[in-house]
């Protein structure tokens, strides 16, 4: 699964650690989602979907090796 998270920050000009502290996560748990290490839970999906107030799915697309 592919992100935008780093995009999104970059476009409320906040670090991963501001970004961890809105979304109730460590700092390592955003840094691993956006070198795509680590897939968020459904509910961290749709928190950060709020804090960017943008749809989950401008953040987080699918690849096509998420489909086999």
């Amino acid at each position: 699964m592919k992100n935008s998270i780093k995009v999104e920050r970059a476009k409320k000009n906040i670090t991963q650690a501001e970004l961890a502290k809105l979304a109730g996560v460590s700092r390592q748990t955003i840094n691993a989602m956006e070198l795509g290490k680590y897939v968020p839970s459904t509910v961290l999906a749709l928190r950060l979907a709020s804090i960017f107030d943008v749809e989950v799915s401008e953040i987080f697309t699918l690849e096509e090796t998420d489909w086999k």
